[in-house]
C-alpha cells in the first residue's frame, strides 16, 4: 500500500532551504507515516538529505525567483499540500492544480478558497512557515534549526571560511575587504579558506591574492562546492564570515561560529537566531524599515559598506573561543530521488 504523500513547495535556493528546517521538522513530527516530497531545484538535493527530514526531492524550479510554471507529479493526488514558496495566486493556484486532499497556504483575496492565516511583511523568515503551521495546529518551532553533523572529514579543520559571494551584487561586500580581513587573520595564524560558488572563481582567486594565500586555499569558483565538503568544512571551522546568503545559513544549521554582513534587507527577517556564536553587522543609520534597500540591486548596498574591515575583525575576535556544541539534530538519512 503507498504511503500518504506531502508535497511541500520551496523552489528556491540553499538559505531558502534551510530557513524552512523547522518547518520540515514540524511536517515530520506531526506526519511521520507520509512521504514528504519537497518540490525544488535539483541542485538542492544532497542539501535536501543533508535535512534528514525529505523523503524525495520533485525537481521544480523557475528564474528569479518566481514560481515553476508546472510541476511533474505523478500518481495519485497529494494528501497534502504546504506552500512554503511563497504568497499568492501562482503558488497557490500551482498547488491546486494538483487537487491535494488538503492546502495549508497563507490566505490572498484572490484565492478566497484558502482560509489561511494573514501574511505579514515584517517577519523573519523561519517564524513565516512556523507560524503558518501552527495556525493549522501544526506546532513548530522556529528555533529548532539544526541538521545533522556530516560524516565526511573537513578539507581543512579549524579553518577561518570566507565566503565572499552572494546572488546579487548589494549583499556583496567589496572584496577587497574580505581580503582585507583574511590577510590579517593569517597573519595571526588561523588557516584561512575561500569558497566560492559556480561562476565566482574571480572574486575568490582575487580575495585570496590580495591576502597572500596559496591558490589552494579557494575552494569552488568554477562550480558549486560539493555540499558533503562544503558541509563539512563548514560543520568544523573555528568560524564562518559571509553575507546575507546561504553560507550564512548552512553555518547556522550546523552550529558553526559566523560574521554575517548585511546590508539591503536587516537582519531581523533573514539573520541567525540570536546566540553568542553569531554575530550580525548591520548599519540602518536610521531607517529601521525590514528592506531599506534593494535586495537584488547590482551595486553593493550603502548599508553593507558601512561595515569596515576593522568591524568584521572585532567581531572575529569576540566569537566564544570555544564554541558551544554543535548540532546533532537526530534525522535519520533517507533517499532522495528525482521523480
Amino acid at each position: 500500500m503507498e504511503r500518504p504523500r506531502v508535497l511541500v513547495l520551496r523552489a528556491l535556493g540553499l538559505g531558502d532551504l534551510l530557513t524552512v528546517v523547522p518547518a520540515l521538522r514540524a511536517l515530520r513530527r506531526r506526519l511521520p507515516a507520509h512521504e514528504i516530497v519537497l518540490a525544488a531545484p535539483e541542485r538542492l538535493t544532497a542539501p535536501a538529505v543533508a535535512t534528514g527530514l525529505v523523503d524525495r526531492l520533485l525537481p521544480a524550479s523557475a528564474a528569479d525567483r518566481a514560481v515553476p510554471a508546472d510541476l511533474a507529479w505523478t500518481g495519485p493526488a497529494p494528501d497534502v499540500a504546504v506552500d512554503l514558496h511563497g504568497n499568492g495566486p501562482p503558488s497557490h493556484l500551482l498547488l491546486q492544480r494538483l487537487r491535494p486532499g488538503r492546502l495549508l497556504a497563507y490566505a490572498h483575496p484572490d484565492t478566497p478558497g484558502i482560509e489561511g492565516p494573514v501574511w505579514r511583511d515584517d517577519e523573519h523568515e523561519r517564524d513565516r512557515w512556523c507560524r503558518l503551521l501552527s495556525w493549522y495546529g501544526i506546532e513548530a518551532d522556529p528555533t529548532d534549526v539544526g541538521i545533522s553533523q556530516p560524516p565526511t572529514p573537513s578539507p581543512a579543520p579549524g579553518a577561518v571560511v570566507v565566503h565572499p559571494g552572494a546572488d546579487a551584487g548589494a549583499r556583496r561586500w567589496p572584496p577587497q575587504r574580505f581580503a582585507a580581513v583574511a590577510k590579517e587573520l593569517h597573519a595571526r595564524g588561523h588557516r584561512v579558506v575561500v569558497t566560492a560558488g559556480a561562476g565566482e572563481a574571480a572574486t575568490a582567486l582575487r580575495v585570496a591574492k590580495e591576502a597572500g594565500l596559496p591558490t589552494n586555499a579557494v575552494l569552488g569558483g568554477a562550480e558549486d562546492v560539493p555540499f558533503e565538503q562544503l558541509t563539512a568544512l563548514v560543520a568544523h571551522a573555528r568560524c564562518v564570515i559571509v553575507g546575507d546568503t546561504g553560507l550564512a545559513h548552512l553555518a547556522t544549521a550546523l552550529g558553526t561560529p559566523s560574521v554575517v554582513l548585511f546590508g539591503p534587507v536587516a537582519p531581523r527577517l533573514w539573520g541567525p537566531p540570536a546566540d553568542a556564536r553569531h554575530r550580525v553587522l548591520w548599519h540602518p543609520d536610521g531607517d529601521d524599515s525590514a528592506r531599506p534597500g534593494d535586495a537584488h540591486g547590482s551595486r553593493p548596498d550603502e548599508r553593507l559598506l558601512r561595515i569596515t574591515p576593522a568591524e568584521v575583525l572585532a567581531a572575529v575576535r569576540d566569537l566564544p573561543p570555544e564554541p558551544g556544541p554543535r548540532s546533532t539534530a537526530a534525522a535519520g538519512r533517507m533517499p532522495v530521488s528525482g521523480g
